[in-house]
């Protein structure tokens, strides 16, 4: 039987790799690619200013980029992640968080699309994370699900260049062509 990684084990894995620790594996992965990192920035800035600043939107969570969590013995690193304030009234000093995120939003890339959905949403749903986000930069895909019993509930698949409404964050629009470095006044690369 294969000896469960450690937090040690985690620590030695060289800087530019993320490491994470799902059901007692060691996973590395690469830094993402210009575009994922794109997309990432500009939904933390677009939800950011919304819900946790209240610009545009009615304030109320934490988003955070790429958190360290340490749930039970797993820790993962999300891309992004979001705390209602009630439950999480101040972000602790902490180098890691142990309280399950309300949502989680994982975007895809060739390297982690396995791991993001095979791995990570089991976890995610046994930590009673209440919703994730599974955006695919390349396909220009944004997926909603809702945990539902022991597992997901796909909710909403939106593409390229809609303009939705996506639960938790229903309360403000959200323009997928942001996601993917363009806008509506500009033309496509």
């Amino acid at each position: 039987m294969k000896k469960a990684a450690t937090y040690e084990d985690l620590l030695k894995v060289p800087e530019p790799l993320v490491a994470e620790i799902l059901d007692g594996e060691l996973y590395a992965s690469p830094r993402a690619a210009l575009p994922h990192a794109l997309c990432a920035s500009a939904l933390g800035a677009l939800l950011g200013g919304a819900f946790q600043f209240g610009r545009g939107g009615p304030g109320g969570w934490w988003i955070l980029y790429e958190p360290e969590l340490h749930l039970a013995a797993d820790v993962l690193v999300p891309d992004l992640a979001g705390w209602r304030r009630e439950r999480l009234p101040v972000v602790p000093d902490a180098a890691a968080m142990d309280l399950s995120p309300d949502w989680v939003c994982e975007i895809l890339s060739p390297s982690t699309e396995r791991i993001d959905r095979a791995k990570k949403l089991a976890i995610y749903a046994r930590e009673a994370v209440g919703q994730t986000w599974l955006i695919n930069p390349i396909a220009r895909t944004l997926e909603a699900l809702k945990r539902h019993g022991d597992g997901w509930l796909l909710i909403a698949t939106h593409a390229a260049d809609a303009v939705v409404r996506v639960e938790p964050f229903e309360a403000i629009e959200l323009d997928l062509l942001l996601l993917w470095g363009e806008s509506r006044s500009a033309s496509p690369r």
